[in-house]
């Protein structure tokens, strides 16, 4: 059973998220909130594994709250649902752990399956915010100083510098198998054992890593 709060200044679209998602056997609500606080505050109480969280909220908004839930209770996953395609908001949303990004066009199907995807590890951008966030961080690595590219990259091997190059460009498991003729599930235990080779939290961590690092 998936925990799920939801985090949302409007009642009409949390009330109709809720029941949407409320019917599924494999879903269970664990508390409604109306600011990044009190999203905060039941995490706290009921430990839920992923928060669907607006990034536009009064008295603390998505992104600070998404800092502080990742920093207390590292294992809840975030998901940002917003209508604010906004780079900034992105990229500092995804900075401090969020798993996902979504706009609240998407339908109640693609909210289900990302919820799934990062209760089950994965993260999930919807294409035109990914092309924004790759944008965002190559913009970064051109600003980023020769001299100051991380050692760490010299830990890895060529294959997983290739997986780290495509994981930078966007590309989930299933198409990074395809491209290196690899197996999903060899590329998630590559994925794992980069991770912990780096010290990183998650694959947003690393994607953001591989560009800042020129490895995409």
């Amino acid at each position: 059973m998936i925990k799920v709060v939801i985090a949302d200044d409007q009642d009409i679209l949390k009330q109709g998220l809720s029941m949407i998602l409320g019917k599924e056997e494999d879903i269970k609500i664990s508390g409604l909130a109306k600011d990044g606080q009190e999203t905060y505050d039941i995490c706290k109480d009921t430990i839920p594994d992923v928060v669907l969280m607006d990034i536009k909220m009064p008295n603390m908004n998505g992104v600070e709250a998404t800092k502080i839930i990742k920093r207390d209770f590292p294992h809840i996953k975030v998901l940002v649902l917003t209508t604010f395609n906004d780079d900034e908001y992105i990229y500092d949303a995804l900075k401090y752990g969020a798993s996902g990004y979504l706009l609240k066009d998407a339908s109640p199907n693609e909210i289900l399956n990302a919820i799934r995807t990062v209760y089950d590890g994965g993260s999930l951008i919807q294409p035109n915010i990914a092309t924004k966030v790759i944008n965002k961080f190559s913009q970064m690595a051109n600003e980023t100083i020769s001299n100051s590219v991380d050692d760490r990259i010299n830990i890895l091997t060529k294959r997983e510098k290739d997986i780290c190059r495509l994981l930078g460009e966007g590309k989930n498991n299933k198409e990074i198998a395809k491209e290196l003729y690899l197996s999903n599930g060899t590329i998630k235990n590559h994925i794992t054992n980069i991770l912990n080779k780096l010290d990183l939290r998650d694959r947003t961590q690393l994607a953001i890593f591989s560009v800042k690092n020129g490895l995409s």
